[in-house]
Order: structure tokens, then sequence, then C-alpha cells
């Protein structure tokens, strides 16, 4: 097979490793991978070599997370998949692989499209967000980071009952937010942002932030563009790869004076009425959920695809997002030779 490893910042190769398909063990998937996506932020923190990520692997280490294959060969005690099933995977950049069938593999339903459902793990990390934070239907959304991950947060909005503001960087990322479905969008940096959203808001205030970006300005325009008891939902490394601060990010007039709640997205969101089967919080029952709506059309995460890539060009790639293009949203790569 052939893999991407990163050997140290900006070193990264591919390689061909031996992978023994024809001796299956009895819970073994043999899956061959498709395509796989590009992660815009954390790859990119990954590949410039920003600090240790706790949990993450010491160089050499692979690289991505987001990963859709066909299933080529099952072991006898297999049960749930089939061959020729697609299956998404958080499996990294490579062209196929082995796998237990109690890993988090999900299989994809008929009718999503392959550029769909390969985001299914990253947009279930963005419906956790809203879970994690105790969304309410209704409430007013703000996302602050718009890659990948926090455009998930937006697309997911119309669908959770949210209506969503996009805090963007750039006019490409405003415009990319209304494309996927943002009831408003606005410049972080924009003079008169507080107004603006009281005025979207009716005077109501934004009852939740969701942060994706890790640099320590975008944790600083969170805390005080939320309302007063309002919810900051952290799902980025807030200052990984940053220079040291130059402010409090818990200041007592964004934190303790508004009595503002700042919540990790991390781990389990918990479920206030649990069936007596199964868990709606489980991941894989999320991620069915997410990609029964890409099914139905409600949510299309390709639609901000900007590149289809060969593998071979995995470096380029890995450039283009060193040198922070913004231009360059979702990156598809595919594993056919």
């Amino acid at each position: 097979m052939k893999i991407a490893m990163l050997y140290g910042p900006r070193d990264l190769r591919i390689e061909d490793h031996a992978l023994d398909t024809d001796s299956l063990g009895p819970h073994d998937l043999w899956v061959e991978t498709v395509i796989s996506a590009l992660k815009i932020g954390t790859d990119r923190g990954n590949y410039e070599g920003a600090e240790q990520v706790p949990g993450a692997p010491d160089f050499p280490r692979w690289v991505g997370d987001s990963n859709l294959g066909v299933v080529r060969g099952v072991g006898d005690a297999v049960e749930g998949f089939a061959v020729g099933d697609r299956v998404i995977s958080r499996y990294p950049h490579h062209s196929e692989f082995i796998a237990k069938d109690d890993e988090m593999l999900v299989k994809v339903p008929d009718g999503v499209h392959d550029e769909d459902a390969v985001y299914g793990h990253l947009y279930t990390l963005s419906a956790l967000c809203y879970y994690k934070s105790h969304f309410q239907p209704g409430e007013n959304v703000a996302v602050v980071g718009l890659g990948v991950l926090g455009l998930g947060a937006v697309g997911l909005g119309p669908c959770l009952g949210a209506r969503t503001i996009g805090i963007a960087n750039s006019p490409v990322r405003m415009e990319m937010a209304e494309r996927m479905g943002a009831d408003a969008t606005f410049m972080h940096d924009d003079p008169d942002l507080a107004a603006k959203l009281d005025d979207f808001t009716h005077g109501e205030g934004v009852d939740l932030v969701i942060l994706t970006a890790n640099p320590w300005p975008a944790l600083r325009t969170s805390c005080q563009i939320v309302r007063d008891n309002g919810r900051v939902g952290i799902v980025a490394l807030p200052g990984r790869g940053e220079p040291p601060l130059d402010f409090n990010p818990l200041d007592m007039e964004w934190f303790y004076a508004k009595g503002i709640s700042l919540i990790a997205v991390n781990g389990r969101a918990g479920y206030l009425f649990p069936p007596e089967r199964g868990d709606r919080r489980e991941w894989s029952a999320m991620c069915r959920f997410t990609l029964d709506l890409m099914r139905e059309g409600k949510l299309e995460p390709k639609r901000l695809i900007t590149h289809r890539m060969h593998y071979g060009q995995i470096n380029e790639a890995y450039e283009m997002i060193y040198r922070r293009e913004k231009n360059m949203m979702g990156v598809v790569f595919n594993w056919k030779d």
C-alpha cells in the first residue's frame, strides 16, 4: 500500500508499505481507499510542526483522518459489513488498510455522494459542537473560524434549527459561509460588528459561539461577541503554534463579568432522554445522522471542494495550506492510479 508519512516539519513522503490482504483475521476488514480529504487547519498545524498535541504520535507519523473506501474483503466473523460496501473512517491518507469491525467505521448509505460522505466524521464533529454546548433550537449561533470544520457547523445550523452567523477573516470565507446557508456573515474586524450582531439578533445577542480557529485573537473575539450568560463551544486548539499571549484569555471583563461558559468540545455529549436501546450520542449513531442529512440533500460538503488532486500531489497541497492560500478550502485526494 501507499501511505503519506510525515518525518518532520514540511517533510512529507509517500511510501510503499507491505499489507497482507490474503490472511484476514475473523474480525478484519480490508478497505481500499477511494478518496481522502484534507483538513486545512489541523493538517496544517501538523505539517508545519506546531507543538505536540496530547496523544499524537511522534515523527514519523501518518497524516489525515478523513477517508472513504470500499470493502474488498472481510473476515469470517465480521457482521454488519460486506464486500462492496462503502465505508468512512478516520484512517489517514493511504491507498488501503486493514481494520477491525469494532473500529470507527461507518457504512455509507446509498444516495450519498462520495465527496460528501468523505466528510462524514468531520461534520459529525461539527454537530458535536452543538450537542456538547447544549444548543437549543431557535438560538443565535456564531461560528468563528470558517475552515472546513467551521463551515460544517454553519451548514448544520439550518438542519438543527439555528440562526447561524459566519464570522470570517476574508471575503472568500464569507462567500463560502453564505454558500453553506449562513443567515448572516460579518468580518471579524468590522468596527461595527457589535452593532450588526445586535441588529441581526433583534437585541437578543449571540447565544452560542462555536470556535474552530486556533489563534488567540479568535478566542478573544468569541468571548467578546457572545451575550451575557452565553456559551463558547471550543473545538479549536487555542494557541497552537501561536506566539506568547498579549492578553489574558480569562479577563474578568469577558469571562467572569459576563457569566459565560467555556465548553471544550471533546469526548462525549450527554443525552437527557436516553433510549432503552442504543445511544443517540454514540459517535457512529451521530455519524449516521450526518450521513442521512447528506443523503437527503440537506448537507453538502462537496459545495466547498476547491481542489481535486491525485495523491501524488499531496506535497503540493500541503505546501498550499502552509502558505495559507485563502482560495483553498475543500481538498480531496484520489487514490486510484
